[in-house]
């Protein structure tokens, strides 16, 4: 059965021709698209869970089998509040919804699209040289808008190099929400979460509680990863007695010891070891820097 199979290039909805597809994850699709009105690029991203759904030849999606339609509908819903909440929140370095809408059985979200390179490419070309004038410039913007988040109640949950975009700006974006949940429901997205490797904490692998704790585990390993060219282990493995590089050893001579230990307490297995809120991780990891950023 062919599941879940991309709208075709050319696709016109709600005012948007679709282009190429961008990526996905376990339950979204993700297109380049163009407004028929402005001719501006923007980015819409599909429902379209993994496994659960067809595409017909019109273009509507339907859960493939009857037990399937339950898990559709839940996704769904949780699919849409996450749209609902994430409208609500502007800020200059996340991602903005900047309108959602129900079409073909599912539900679309429409962003920017914004030019630049993602932090896997500086990783990749510039590995042991991004210094701390680097670090100053691209995590506390980001962090500023993930306490803003927080204070809003919902978490990112996918947070890793290839979700940060320095724009031809230099300025630093955070990008895909689809994994995002808000903290006052009663069930995550559950066999829908998106977690990477290196990247998530304990809790997100063992169904644990989920909080501002797990969005600076992500934050903090993207920042080692920038440090050291390699994200840390996954977290099970670390569990299982897998070390983590000790950067407030090897890397001492590059970049203040207040920010390299803090990281490591941030990338503490147990969740009530790493600093209480991303203010207070800014603050011990940044000082002076983190308050003009989110003035």
């Amino acid at each position: 059965m062919a599941s879940r199979l991309p709208l075709p290039s050319g696709y016109i909805i709600k005012g948007y021709t679709l282009g190429e597809v961008l990526g996905g994850g376990g339950f979204s699709l993700v297109y380049l698209a163009s407004s028929e009105l402005s001719r501006q690029k923007v980015v819409i991203k599909e429902f379209c869970p993994q496994d659960l759904v067809t595409r017909y030849p019109d273009g509507a999606l339907k859960p493939n089998t009857p037990l399937a339609e339950s898990a559709f509908r839940h996704g769904f819903e949780r699919f849409k509040a996450e749209a609902e909440r994430m409208s609500e929140i502007r800020h200059p370095n996340l991602i903005g919804v900047n309108e959602y809408f129900e079409a073909n059985n599912t539900l679309y979200m429409v962003m920017n699209h914004e030019a630049g390179r993602d932090l896997r490419w500086f990783i990749s070309k510039m590995a042991g040289t991004l210094d701390w004038d680097f670090l100053q410039r691209v995590f506390p913007p980001i962090g500023d808008g993930l306490m803003q988040m927080h204070e809003r109640g919902v978490v990112h949950l996918d947070i890793k190099p290839a979700n940060i975009l320095l724009r031809t700006s230099g300025q630093p974006l955070l990008l895909d929400f689809g994994a995002a949940q808000a903290l006052d429901h009663d069930k995550p997205f559950g066999s829908f979460q998106t977690l990477t490797h290196g990247f998530a904490p304990p809790e997100q692998y063992l169904d644990g509680e989920l909080g501002s704790w797990t969005d600076i585990y992500g934050f903090a390993a993207t920042m080692y990863n920038c440090m050291t060219g390699n994200p840390p282990p996954a977290a099970l493995k670390r569990r299982e007695g897998e070390p983590l590089e000790k950067i407030t050893v090897t890397r001492a001579d590059r970049y203040p010891y207040t920010l390299l230990r803090t990281i490591e307490n941030a990338l503490s297995i147990d969740q009530h070891e790493r600093p209480k809120d991303m203010r207070s991780f800014l603050a011990l990891a940044f000082g002076s820097r983190a308050s003009e950023t989110s003035q």
